[in-house]
C-alpha cells in the first residue's frame, strides 16, 4: 500500500484510462482525469498514458493544447507511466512513424507482433520482482534502448517494459490483470522521487 497521500493524473482522451483509475483506487491512491488543459492546474504527483490508439491521442495533445505542457513536465522529472500505446507516445523513436511526446531514449515497434498475435497473455518476470500476467493487445515492443533505459521485462526475447528514470512504459496492460505489480512499481518510484 501506499505510504504518502498521492495523486495521479491520467490522460483521459480515449483507451483504457477506466481500468487504471480502477487498480489505483485498489492501492488507495487517488486520481483524476486529464481532459482538457485547464486540468493540468490540478496537483498531482504522477501521470499515466493509457492504451488506446497512439496516432489519436498523439493528434488530441495538440488540439486540446495539452502537449507542451506534458512534454515540459515529464523533462522536468514528473513519474509517467505508459502503457502500449502510452509506450508509443513516449518513445523518442518509432519505426517508420514520427515520436509524439518523444521523452524516453528507446525505439518502439507498433503492432509488433502482427495479425496472428495481435491479442495473447502470458507471464514473465518484471524488473527482478517476480513473475506477473502480461496481457498484450495489438502491442508494440521496444527494438532498442540507450545506456539511460533499463530494460525491465522481456517476452519471447523481445523488450517488453522498461524505464528511463522517471519515466516506466509497458508494453503490456498491467491494468487489465488483477495483479498490481506494475502500478506499486510506478507509486514507488514516485515515492523515491518525493524522498530523494
Amino acid at each position: 500500500m501506499c505510504k504518502h497521500n498521492l495523486t495521479i493524473a491520467i490522460l483521459a482522451l480515449q483507451g483504457a484510462f477506466r481500468e487504471h483509475q480502477q487498480a489505483l483506487e485498489k492501492l488507495n491512491v487517488s486520481c483524476f482525469e486529464i481532459r482538457q488543459s485547464s486540468d493540468l492546474t490540478r496537483p498531482f504527483d504522477g501521470l499515466i498514458l493509457p492504451g488506446g490508439e497512439s496516432t489519436v491521442m498523439g493528434k488530441l495533445l495538440w488540439e486540446l493544447n495539452l502537449f507542451n505542457s506534458l512534454k515540459a513536465k515529464i523533462e522536468e522529472g514528473l513519474p509517467v507511466f505508459g502503457t502500449c500505446a502510452g509506450l508509443i507516445l513516449l518513445a523518442g523513436k518509432i519505426e517508420s512513424a514520427v515520436p509524439h511526446l518523444g521523452t524516453m531514449e528507446i525505439t518502439a515497434r507498433r503492432n509488433a507482433y502482427g495479425r496472428q498475435l495481435g491479442s495473447f497473455q502470458t507471464h514473465a518476470d518484471f524488473g527482478g520482482n517476480g513473475i506477473i500476467p502480461m496481457i498484450f493487445i495489438r502491442a508494440p515492443y521496444i527494438t532498442a534502448v540507450s545506456e539511460n533505459a533499463e530494460i525491465l521485462a522481456r517476452v519471447d526475447g523481445n523488450i517488453v517494459a522498461a524505464r528511463q528514470k522517471n519515466q516506466l512504459a509497458t508494453a503490456f496492460h498491467p491494468e487489465l490483470s488483477e495483479d498490481l505489480s506494475v502500478h506499486q512499481y510506478f507509486l514507488n518510484m514516485i515515492q523515491e522521487r518525493e524522498s530523494a
